[in-house]
């Protein structure tokens, strides 16, 4: 999934418009913001990082919330 999203920024880096680059892969322009906001600058390597981070302070918060 972060390599398809890491893909659709790079088009847009490269000059799609963020209107045709939403119909090309049918989604709403908000995604495409949220993604550009989240993924911005970011290659795949550091957008996978980011997602397990995520996943693991995902998992923290659940057994925090468990033992309080």
């Amino acid at each position: 999934m972060e390599e398809q999203i890491i893909g659709v920024l790079k088009e847009h880096q490269a000059g799609l418009s963020a209107t045709e680059l939403c119909r090309k892969h049918g989604i709403r322009d908000a995604t495409f913001y949220k993604w550009r906001s989240k993924y911005g600058g970011m290659e795949v390597s550091e957008a996978k990082r980011l997602k397990q981070l995520e996943d693991e302070n995902a998992k923290l918060k659940k057994l925090l919330s468990e033992l309080t």
